[in-house]
């Protein structure tokens, strides 16, 4: 039984190729990420975290290497199974909550269920349980507008597992929020996660969030130190 759910193998990734101003971002990162596991990646800015993370979650494509989530290799997939393997396996949350502004917070945790063919009551039932998870229940009905830059971060946890995935990646996650709000939201997060099962790639820079993970990696240099 594999007990990886990601992993990277050396992934190379340059940007504007054969010009005077190519630019090589990743040098060969290798990095696996078992099941259940909690791996900080810590990086300074323009490392290439957000590239590495694009790239793990199959919405860009290295030049070299590969990328398996649950002991399947996913580099060579077409767009539709790609956007399939994104829809049901991975998990998504970026520094900025990104949720759809004209639906409540409830609705917007139903969407992607919707989306993925689950029956609206059954999709109701499932936001509702992970709102009150995070502690945001009574909110619900509430649009973006109306929630704290906390409420709006945890209701974007909350879609960002909606459809039971495997693995969570995530930028930045509480990167917006002040150091007393970034706290409690993080275990928030992480609540839901260690509730869920599922394996989940964060990037920071607050190392203090990151010595509360399982592991922590350093991206320098375009390599995985």
């Amino acid at each position: 039984m594999n007990d990886v759910t990601l992993s990277l193998s050396n992934l190379k990734k340059a940007y504007n190729h054969g010009k005077p101003n190519e630019v090589q971002v990743l040098h060969g990162v290798s990095l696996d990420v078992g099941k259940g596991e909690v791996v900080a990646l810590v990086a300074p800015s323009g490392a290439g975290k957000s590239t590495l993370l694009h790239i793990a979650g199959l919405l860009d494509t290295p030049d070299t290497g590969t990328v398996a989530i649950g002991g399947e290799d996913l580099t060579t997939l077409g767009d539709r199974k790609r956007t399939a393997v994104r829809r049901n396996d991975v998990g998504f949350i970026y520094q900025f909550h990104h949720l759809l502004p004209e639906f409540s917070a409830l609705e917007n945790i139903m969407l992607p269920q919707l989306a993925n063919g689950i029956a609206q009551g059954v999709a109701e039932t499932h936001a509702m349980e992970l709102l009150a998870r995070v502690g945001v229940d009574s909110r619900a009905q509430h649009r973006p507008a109306a929630l704290s830059g906390g409420e709006q971060q945890r209701v974007a946890f909350c879609r960002a597992l909606a459809n039971k995935p495997k693995l969570l990646l995530a930028d930045e996650p509480t990167g917006n929020l002040d150091p007393a709000t970034s706290d409690r939201v993080f275990d928030a997060l992480m609540e839901l996660v260690r509730a869920s099962g599922l394996s989940a790639l964060i990037a920071t820079h607050n190392l203090d969030l990151a010595a509360r993970m399982d592991r922590t990696v350093r991206l320098e240099a375009g390599l995985i130190a």
